[in-house]
């Protein structure tokens, strides 16, 4: 019998791999590694089909949910995001200055941890570096 609104025909691999790992609340540090086990065979598999990608989202939002009650991550400081970013990029501070728009002057009592970012700034190097305006704290 099938509800009025619920697909009558559930992929293979959805049930399948139910039946391999159930999608359950994540109470503990070894049913964490687990489910992050699982996670990356997903992700080692290469192109997942919709009943793949359906099991994979629901159990990285229950990783997630454990994650953010059970291991926070720290703050990070203006400077640690910044240098974090030039290092990923393989940029130095003066480039990075010019190619942004920001004196760099700016960018160096930044990683002094002299100066916090203002917004102006955080959008300006967001937009050079290719990330969300959010990685940096927004302290002005």
């Amino acid at each position: 019998m099938v509800r009025r609104g619920v697909t009558a025909k559930v992929p293979d691999t959805y049930l399948g791999l139910i039946q391999l790992f159930p999608l359950r609340p994540i109470r503990s540090a070894k049913e964490l590694d687990s489910a992050v086990e699982m996670i990356d065979s997903l992700l080692d598999a290469g192109t997942l089909d919709a009943g793949s990608q359906d099991y994979l989202e629901v159990l990285s939002d229950l990783v997630e949910k454990f994650e953010d009650e059970h291991e926070p991550m720290p703050a990070v400081t203006d400077a640690e995001m910044l240098r974090h970013l030039l290092d990923a990029k393989g940029t130095t501070q003066a480039k990075a200055a010019k190619e942004a728009g920001i004196a760099e002057s700016t960018i160096s009592e930044v990683l002094a941890g002299n100066r916090r970012l203002t917004r102006t700034h955080i959008s300006k190097l967001a937009s050079y570096f290719g990330v969300a305006p959010t990685v940096f704290t927004f302290n002005e």
